[in-house]
């Protein structure tokens, strides 16, 4: 982890953020920048010792926020399930830019984009490269996400060249942890005795333990350049949904039952190619299996019985929504 070093970080609440900024304020400065409507959301991110700074990205009003951060971590996303592409556009893509020009003396500034910028692929098992084409997911989720977030790139590349800022943008698969995650939320389901939604049989991830994504930072941000580098954030080993969720059962007692339900022109399956990351970071620590087993441990440990994330119980309604 990085050491002595003065560290923003956006989205300091979110699920990926919170941990990751919590980690970081053990041995740096970190700022933390968000609207903060809740003010519980902003008590949590200052008990963990995280410095609170409010404001709204998309109205580009960064008064007070300092400049002067050797490292920026923007982690923060638009996803609101809506069809305002202007709105995600605002936020997602000129916010990346207003905030890429506020902090344009930092030695290296991590864009998280997502895995769901590829085109989607017919092969579930088709294995992505940074240099493939890239499209809109058709999510039901989140319509805007994947075209706000191609955007957000092609600012934040611009922005590099532009003001020489070094860049590095990773597109994020499915990260999970204690905090959440995809694979938390397949928790949540399983144990409240819904169905777990998918989009294909198999539908086939590169999952990544927060522990990982902790562990790679500081080597993802040393690789941040002029032009930007690109980079495919996943872990190792390729799964599917329907193991982790038989593994689930498994260790739970509790039979999951996996509905298949295609989204038309959507993603099937989003494998990643990690061999630049991996050239980057080195390997991953926690394979698959090992990370479900501590996450369901750690749900059974505190006793949590009902869904623990919010986000899942939309995420599930997206699919009853299109049903």
């Amino acid at each position: 982890m990085l050491s002595g070093e003065k560290i923003l970080v956006t989205g300091p609440a979110g699920q990926i953020a919170f941990p990751l900024a919590a980690a970081l304020a053990l041995h740096n400065e970190v700022w933390g920048t968000a609207r903060f409507g809740d003010p519980a959301s902003r008590a949590r991110v200052e008990a963990a010792g995280i410095r609170a700074h409010a404001c709204d990205l998309g109205d580009g009003d960064l008064a007070g926020l300092p400049d002067d951060f050797d490292y920026v971590l923007h982690l923060a996303t638009y996803r609101n399930g809506g069809l305002d592409y202007d709105q995600a556009i605002r936020v997602n893509g000129e916010g990346t830019h207003l905030l890429l020009e506020h902090c344009r003396g930092a030695k290296g500034f991590l864009v998280m984009s997502t895995s769901e910028v590829y085109k989607p692929q017919a092969d579930p098992w088709h294995v992505y490269v940074e240099a493939d084409p890239l499209g809109d997911s058709n999510s039901l989720f989140d319509p805007t996400y994947s075209v706000s977030k191609i955007a957000q790139e092609a600012v934040a590349r611009s922005c590099a060249r532009a003001y020489g800022v070094p860049v590095v943008i990773a597109r994020m698969n499915a990260s999970y942890g204690d905090n959440g995650g995809l694979l938390a939320y397949h928790l949540d389901w399983i144990l409240a005795g819904s169905p777990v939604m998918v989009k294909w049989d198999p539908a086939m991830y590169s999952p990544i333990h927060e522990d990982d994504i902790f562990g790679q930072t500081e080597a993802l941000l040393g690789a941040a350049s002029v032009p930007a580098t690109v980079v495919n954030w996943g872990g190792d080993e390729p799964a599917s949904a329907q193991e982790w969720c038989a593994l689930m059962g498994e260790l739970t007692g509790v039979g999951p039952t996996v509905v298949v339900k295609e989204v038309p022109g959507g993603i099937r399956g989003i494998v990643l190619d990690t061999s630049k990351r991996m050239a980057i970071t080195g390997p991953c620590r926690v394979p698959w299996r090992e990370g479900v087993r501590r996450l369901v441990e750690g749900r059974l440990a505190r006793g949590d019985v009902q869904p623990a994330h919010a986000q899942s119980a939309r995420l599930l309604s997206s699919f009853d929504d299109a049903s």
